[in-house]
């Protein structure tokens, strides 16, 4: 798995400028290949959706093009809104029931990416292998069996 550089951050380092926000720990399948369970991963290190959702917008916008939607589990996250805003756009938040480790990202009619949701607090060896079993390019394993199993 090869995480790609400028949408990961594990912990500041020498580049870190004092005050700037965190980038996203977030880990994407290389090739897109799309025949995995998942496309990807992302621990947020806090359960406040207008805290951690605009960044991950940001980083995946960067990559994929502009997202237009995001489907979460509204009992996973704190204070929910029906949409929030990132690089000057509107995103639509859709809410679903039962899911608390993924996030549902669209980009176009019909074209969405499933990432597994690492709980933040999860301990980082832990959250580490259930991001690159996530990330693996055909990975098939269930999202309880990566983050528990």
């Amino acid at each position: 798995m090869m995480p790609i550089p400028f949408l990961t951050s594990s912990s500041p380092g020498p580049w870190t400028v004092p005050d700037a926000p965190l980038l996203p720990r977030l880990v994407l399948e290389p090739t897109m290949s799309r025949d995995g369970v998942f496309d990807g991963a992302w621990w947020p290190r806090s359960n406040h959706v207008l805290a951690e959702l605009p960044d991950l917008i940001i980083a995946l916008g960067a990559h994929f093009g502009r997202i237009v939607r995001v489907g979460l589990d509204t009992t996973a996250w704190d204070g929910v809104p029906r949409s929030v805003a990132a690089n000057g756009l509107t995103v639509r938040i859709n809410w679903f029931a039962g899911s608390d480790a993924t996030i549902s990202v669209t980009r176009g009619f019909q074209d969405h990416f499933l990432l597994l949701v690492v709980p933040p607090g999860t301990e980082s060896t832990t959250a580490a292998s259930a991001m690159a079993g996530a990330s693996a390019t055909g990975n098939h394993t269930p999202a309880a069996e990566l983050l528990y199993g």
